[in-house]
């Protein structure tokens, strides 16, 4: 019997990526992350996305939506 192989989870994901994961076109992608809206960092002269922002990025945007919602932080 052979063991399975394990390929740990990845920290860094490419721009691209992140836009397949959000559904979303890669000018949009990159537009999330040179504004801020989602965490990026800077690898040599690479441009990744650590794994967890597309999660708190998906979270605010929810959390958004609720307020909303509720009529919560509504001038």
């Amino acid at each position: 019997m052979s063991a399975a192989t394990v390929t740990p989870p990845r920290l860094l994901l490419k721009v691209e990526e992140v836009a397949e994961i959000l559904n979303v076109g890669r000018s949009t992608a990159y537009h999330l992350v040179l504004t801020g809206e989602i965490e990026s960092v800077t690898v040599g002269r690479l441009r990744r996305v650590p794994a967890g922002a597309v999660t708190e990025y998906v979270n605010r945007l929810r959390a958004d939506v609720e307020q909303i919602r509720t009529g919560d932080g509504v001038a």
